[in-house]
């Protein structure tokens, strides 16, 4: 891509943070945020499908982002707890200058059925970069790497850091310093949990958790669904 093409898909982009911000998801459209831009709209959809594509983008980039500021501070040999909870607070680092932005999302992406839910498959990209820095978490934690351990569990912790997202997309205190208490008493619980699945019991647990959120991130033509 040249240099020119590379401008004009970041002004596209950050045209769109803006307008997704100022007036909302639903209200902002491609035609919009063309004109905005000052491309066509013809530009805007050679670069970009449509407007949960510039979503995805947001959301690949973050998940980059996150990565290049995580990975180097993870301490080899560390307890889970430490790791994650360094991990969990790079990560609303990273999401900082989007916070006024999670909000306008968050009804959108509830849906199970939304392109742009972490559960779809329009997010596989962004779910597979945020469950692979969750891998590296673990490997990089002592105790965590037993033969015995459940396959799912960087999943387990990306769906951790769903929950902790959740709250900060929600939280009104000062610089969303409730999510950051939120996140030091929660690393310790998931390392204990993460413990536990090691034990046969613990497994089981594990397996029915997982079970559990396959059955709610899979779309379903139930009609009795609400």
């Amino acid at each position: 891509m040249s240099a020119k093409a590379e401008r004009t898909r970041e002004l596209l982009v950050e045209t769109a943070l803006r307008l997704f911000r100022e007036r909302g998801y639903e209200a902002t459209t491609m035609r919009l945020i063309a004109t905005e831009a000052g491309v066509s709209q013809g530009s805007a959809y050679y670069y970009f499908e449509g407007k949960d594509a510039l979503v995805h983008e947001l959301y690949v980039r973050i998940q980059q982002e996150h990565r290049e500021r995580a990975a180097p501070l993870l301490r080899e040999g560390a307890g889970l707890a430490e790791n994650l909870r360094t991990v969990l607070h790079t990560g609303l680092d990273t999401m900082g200058p989007y916070h006024s932005f999670g909000s306008t999302m968050l009804h959108v992406a509830l849906s199970r059925s939304s392109p742009v839910s972490p559960f779809s498959t329009e997010s596989g990209p962004a779910r597979s970069a945020a469950t692979a820095l969750m891998a590296q978490v673990l490997a990089s934690s002592r105790g965590t790497r037993s033969p015995t351990s459940h396959a799912r569990l960087p999943e387990l912790l990306w769906l951790a850091y769903l929950g902790v997202t959740l709250h900060w997309v929600t939280d009104p205190s000062p610089d969303q310093r409730r999510t950051r208490q939120l996140v030091d008493g929660l690393a310790p619980i998931v390392a204990r949990t993460v413990a536990l699945s090691r034990l046969p019991v613990g497994r089981r647990l594990a397996a029915d958790v997982f079970t559990l959120v396959d059955q709610l991130a899979t779309p379903t033509t139930d009609r009795n669904d609400p």
